[in-house]
């Protein structure tokens, strides 16, 4: 490749541009979602087992579907043992208003299998790393699901990046254009200490959810707009920040 090709490609890549932002951003954006959305509340459950399932289930699919696909499943069986056990087509019966049951099914009971007589609550006092790295090594937990259970079963200041919150950090600036979604969620923990975890989470994916949309964002209408580059490329007419990690 000419070098005048590089010095082209260079320009147009949108993260040759991007620079870490201080933690204050976060904080000035979730004042104004604050403002929009009002401010979350929520205690830590201290059921870890039920959120890995919970997180499984709500993988590609909406929170109404979840939750009736998680009622289902505990309806049916009396304990997370007898899901375990449990023939695999049954579970797959259970769970199917979540969709995709054929693949959550046996993902659920894998990692039921792993975790065998372990109520897991110990999580809740071992150092960060070493419980976020135990939860990652059970069959198909990534850092996403982990950070839920460390989230909302303890409390602890993981933070999950969901499809949501990963658009939305990426055209706000938070994220580097096209950053892999490990790379984000160690991001937005630097960016969110001093801040409240859970109403980082769970005002990002209000955002994403009510107003930054995938396909038809309401930039015209967004608290956020002054600030963010996406909506000033915009109203622009320029070239828009890719929103997702391709």
């Amino acid at each position: 490749m000419a070098l005048t090709d590089v010095s082209q490609t260079r320009r147009e890549d949108p993260s040759s541009h991007w620079r870490p932002p201080p933690p204050r951003r976060l904080r000035t954006i979730l004042e104004r979602l604050r403002d929009e959305y009002g401010r979350p509340t929520g205690a830590p459950h201290r059921a870890p087992i039920d959120e890995l399932v919970l997180t499984v289930l709500s993988q590609n699919t909406n929170d109404r579907n979840r939750d009736v696909a998680y009622h289902r499943l505990r309806d049916r069986f009396e304990s997370w043992a007898q899901v375990r056990e449990a023939p695999g087509e049954e579970v797959e019966e259970a769970i199917r208003p979540g969709g995709l049951a054929a693949t959550k099914a046996p993902r659920i009971q894998e990692i039921l299998r792993a975790v065998g007589d372990d109520d897991l609550l110990r999580l809740e006092h071992e150092p960060l790393e070493r419980a976020r790295a135990e939860l990652c090594a059970l069959p198909g937990v990534g850092r996403k699901t982990a950070a839920c259970v460390l989230l909302f079963s303890f409390g602890r200041p993981d933070i999950p990046v969901d499809t949501h919150v990963h658009r939305v950090g990426i055209r706000l600036g938070l994220f580097r254009p096209n950053a892999p979604l490990d790379e984000a969620h160690d991001e937005l923990l630097r960016l969110a200490r001093g801040s409240d975890p859970h109403e980082v989470h769970v005002a990002l994916i209000r955002h994403g959810r009510r107003t930054c949309h995938a396909r038809s964002p309401r930039c015209g209408e967004c608290p956020l707009r002054r600030m963010c580059p996406y909506a000033r490329a915009t109203a622009k007419g320029g070239r828009r920040p890719p929103a997702t990690a391709a």
